[in-house]
């Protein structure tokens, strides 16, 4: 949305398609839009969790995790990894002050060096000994390790250079490196179209998935049956126990639809009512494919979902009439809808498993809504106060800031503002 990143993309830049990034219109926008999830789908948690039996692989984990801590094994346990959490975090810690001291100038120190030699070094490919990255790293699966790294030599070894040679015949050699007319074009459109058929895909898959579950199901069952062990029966009356009236989640999300309604146009003028409506209507049918699909798979695709809002909101607005605000504005409102009304349905799975009040469980994600839409817009306030984000040549580029961009555009120009070929490579990439 800032006019930063909008100068980057080379097009769109105008004061009706850039907003100034602010925690004046941060703080109401996501009061507004983040507890509508939470409304959205609790009256069905007795369907999905009960009937249905979804497993939520997340929240199950956390059930069990939490389980353990309450054994004399678990609490042994618990410690041992309470004490390498500090033991980490102190490395850490000294290794960051330690580069932050030996770095004398930017291009030098741990943070730069250049591993491979400087041509490497000059096309980005150098080891920065970020504790941060290293941690991620240790957090994701291994196969998404080696595709990230598969992608890398692909894209930076091997692609780039090979179009970079074609300036001057495929696009204007009179072009900034970050223009999406130039280089940054193909990099980003390639991009976005291998995750949107990745994303197509998983969307496909899951809902072939839930029709066929759906289809395989036998007629409705009593929530108890003789083949019931003690422990189930406990966890469905415990489950059951504190209910949340139904009239309450329609009164809750109607009450924060209407809101919504007043302002989000008065926040992003491109959004009119009719389409901050149109969003609240078709929110909760896209929550429950994702909180189905998330039960049965763990996967999350609230970005997928987000990245259709944003091609058919920016395509309804149009260029003109502010469409890549609008089409971004849409997308963090779906996603965030989409995002709570999954966690929620997870949390309401731990609870069962632990016995814990879903109406406290309920309760405790407003409460955590509310403080997160406070503390995340003063944490980016400060980060961006810190840093200069969405520098291509800085420590923080915020890649998906442009390629989100990108989509806008590319909703409300179509594809014939794309360098040559690059059509053709996304949509090679595409399958």
């Amino acid at each position: 949305m800032s006019p930063y990143i909008a100068t980057q993309s080379g097009a769109g830049n105008t004061p009706n398609n850039t907003k100034t990034l602010s925690t004046s219109w941060m703080f109401p926008y996501l009061f507004v839009v983040s507890f509508a999830g939470l409304f959205s789908i609790v009256a069905l948690r007795k369907l999905m969790i009960i009937k249905y039996k979804l497993t939520y692989p997340s929240g199950t984990a956390t059930a069990y995790l939490i389980n353990c801590f309450h054994t004399p094994k678990g609490a042994k346990l618990a410690k041992k990894q309470v004490g390498s959490l500090f033991k980490s975090f102190g490395f850490s810690f000294i290794f960051g002050a330690i580069q932050w001291l030996v770095a004398r100038d930017e291009g030098c120190g741990f943070g730069s060096l250049h591993t491979f030699g400087a041509q490497a070094y000059a096309k980005r490919f150098y080891f920065d000994f970020s504790s941060t990255y290293v941690g991620v790293g240790m957090l994701c699966p291994y196969m998404v390790n080696i595709s990230l790294l598969i992608g890398a030599i692909v894209s930076w070894a091997i692609m780039w250079p090979m179009i970079e040679e074609k300036k001057g015949d495929w696009y204007s050699a009179q072009l900034s490196a970050t223009s999406l007319h130039g280089i940054q074009g193909y990099r980003v459109f390639i991009a976005i179209a291998m995750m949107l058929g990745d994303g197509l895909f998983h969307f496909a898959y899951m809902l072939v998935v839930t029709i066929s579950s759906f289809t395989e199901r036998g007629p409705p069952q009593n929530d108890y049956s003789d083949e019931d062990d003690h422990d189930k029966k406990i966890r469905n009356d415990y489950f059951l126990k504190d209910q949340i009236p139904n009239w309450a989640a329609v009164g809750g999300y109607a009450g924060i639809a209407l809101i919504s309604i007043i302002v989000v146009p008065i926040t992003f003028h491109s959004l009119k009512w009719y389409h901050v409506l149109v969003a609240y209507l078709i929110a909760p049918i896209l929550a429950f494919c994702k909180s189905y699909g998330a039960g049965l798979t763990d996967w999350s695709l609230a970005s997928n979902y987000g990245k259709i809002a944003i091609l058919t909101f920016s395509y309804w607005v149009g260029l003109e009439n502010g469409g890549v605000i609008a089409g971004l504005a849409s997308c963090g409102l779906m996603m965030s809808i989409l995002d709570t009304a999954s966690g929620l349905m997870g949390d309401f799975k731990t609870g069962y498993l632990t016995l814990t009040s879903p109406r406290s469980m309920f309760f405790s994600q407003l409460i955590g809504t509310a403080m997160d839409c406070v503390i995340t817009p003063l944490v980016f306030w400060i980060f961006n106060s810190a840093y200069k984000l969405g520098d291509p040549e800085g420590s923080y580029p915020a890649p998906y800031g442009l390629m989100y961009r990108g989509i806008a555009l590319l909703g409300v120009e179509g594809f014939g503002s794309l360098p040559k070929h690059c059509l053709r490579l996304a949509i090679g990439f595409f399958w």
